[in-house]
């Protein structure tokens, strides 16, 4: 499978308030390049309850670059045409779409799917679904609510879910995504499609 993991960490509630990024890419089933930044965010302030969370602080972001300038020199290009998941990506997607229009930038159609909701397919029996929950659950030591190990996290729930619910999954490495979507009974979605 081919595509790109990805994670933000916010400053508060406001969705545009990205102060973390962590992306991981994957081809064939390979991890191939990882990035992470911090993120001034647009107003500098970070709740304290936040920092509680990922313990990313205002003098940590104070002198990163901002979204914009991430983007255009590592993001986008990072990213380039493999579509994006997250786990409980309509979080992920809704800060990346809400930062570009604070920018006031055109938000690029991606494809993206959920780890969330591939996990409650492939291990309905669980109790929860969250990331922590399933790090434990398949003996994955991460640090969790840091946007890189996030995204890492994220990405190996794929290849679990890949090896229980398709054939083959875990040895065809020229499996695409939407043979796990679609055995998960699930699409992918695209981002101008939020609605935001």
């Amino acid at each position: 499978m081919d595509f790109i993991a990805i994670d933000f960490e916010t400053a508060k509630r406001s969705m545009e308030s990205a102060c973390a990024v962590g992306l991981v890419k994957y081809v064939n089933d390979e991890k191939v390049d990882s990035f992470y930044s911090l993120i001034r965010p647009p107003v500098l302030y970070i709740r304290p309850d936040f920092t509680q969370i990922h313990g990313i602080t205002v003098d940590d972001v104070r002198d990163a670059p901002d979204f914009m300038q991430l983007w255009e020199s590592a993001v986008k290009p990072f990213i380039g045409g493999l579509p994006l998941v997250a786990h409980n990506a309509r979080f992920d997607m809704t800060v990346l779409h809400s930062v570009l229009d604070w920018y006031e930038t055109d938000v690029p159609e991606y494809s993206y799917f959920d780890s969330l909701a591939v996990a409650r397919r492939a291990w309905p029996e669980f109790e929860r679904h969250n990331l922590p929950f399933l790090g434990e659950k398949f003996g994955i030591v991460y640090e969790a609510h840091n946007a890189l190990a996030d995204a890492q996290t994220c990405a190996q729930v794929i290849f679990r879910a890949e090896g229980r619910m398709v054939a083959g999954g875990g040895q065809n490495h020229s499996l695409p995504v939407t043979a796990l979507l679609a055995a998960c009974g699930l699409t992918m979605n695209t981002l101008k499609r939020l609605g935001l």
